[in-house]
């Protein structure tokens, strides 16, 4: 299935702001609606956008409402989950994406919201792995991560380069972006929403997991044989963890040698995953990973032709 851009928003337009798994503090939803607002657009909410039920936001019907809504309202032109956190697996099989596809929109988030964006890949759109409300609260609004969220929203197409990393192997690849966050697309394993793994590039990061577990996750996808059909691999970031020196490795040498078999190329160190500079992934876009030994660049389909033609409707 080819992939597919939803448009790209205009000013006055509305962008939904859900909270479809953790439950988050009301002044980060508050500080990110303010800079929506300064984008030029109209940011709304779910009815359960700021519920609390443990540590979700909403029980389950309820934080499947406000996702269904969302999704299905022609109105909405992009959703932005408010965090992650846990919740997703619990309702994702609910959802109905049929009116998703006749009115698609941008969706944006990361961590839990993996599961979202491999749904979503399989009606073939495109999604955006990127802040949520701490990030468009907490960063200075002329900061990297903000300002190519912007730019996507409205149609510029990022293309990053990356220093080199002793740990990359060099090499030129082309397919389709998927992945997110590692334990999470670990938990869709051998379910619908899978995504096929064949020429595909791979992007995985992860917080707070323990080397061995890291390990672990990716000799499952080594012994199931997910790793040797695809085309790429690129490493965020590994963060809030320790280094174990009784793996007689580091992180970044745990994932070299779950891949030293194969020969794509493999770019480490790239700024995405639960940190500041959390910079956006279009998933299940065609991106172009080329990495040499001055350090890596990573790049997406311009979108020039789709808004000239567009423009002259």
């Amino acid at each position: 299935m080819s992939s597919k851009y939803p448009n790209f928003l205009k000013p006055g337009d509305e962008i939904r702001i859900i909270s479809p798994a953790g439950n988050i503090d009301p002044s980060l939803i508050d500080g990110a609606k303010s800079v929506l607002v300064n984008w030029g657009y109209r940011p709304t909410e779910g009815m359960f956008t700021r519920s609390v039920y443990g540590r979700f936001a909403g029980n389950e019907n309820e934080r499947y409402t406000d996702l269904q809504q969302a999704l299905d309202d022609p109105n909405v032109k992009a959703i932005l989950c408010s965090r992650g956190g846990y919740g997703l697996a619990q309702i994702i099989d609910k959802i109905d994406f049929s009116r998703f596809q006749e009115f698609p929109k941008w969706v944006i988030g990361f961590s839990d919201v993996t599961i979202l964006h491999e749904a979503l890949q399989q009606t073939g759109y495109i999604s955006i792995h990127g802040g949520m409300a701490k990030l468009l609260t907490e960063l200075p609004q002329n900061s990297q991560p903000l300002v190519l969220l912007e730019n996507i929203l409205k149609g510029k197409m990022p293309t990053y380069k990356v220093f080199a990393n002793p740990n990359n192997r060099v090499g030129k690849a082309k397919g389709k972006l998927v992945g997110g966050n590692l334990s999470v697309f670990l938990g869709m394993r051998a379910t619908p929403f899978e995504p096929p793994y064949a020429g595909s590039i791979l992007f995985i990061e992860d917080v707070g997991e323990y080397p061995y577990k890291i390990d672990r996750m990716l000799q499952n996808l080594r012994l199931s044989g997910a790793l040797s059909q695809l085309s790429g691999l690129i490493v965020g970031q590994f963060s809030d963890t320790e280094e174990d020196p009784n793996m007689n490795a580091t992180i970044e040498e745990i994932i070299a040698n779950a891949v030293k078999e194969y020969d794509y190329p493999v770019c480490f160190n790239f700024s995405a995953g639960h940190i500041d500079d959390n910079f956006p992934f279009l998933m299940g876009a065609t991106v172009t990973l080329d990495v040499d030994r001055n350090g890596s660049e990573i790049s997406f389909p311009s979108t020039f032709w789709k808004r000239a033609k567009d423009f002259f409707k």
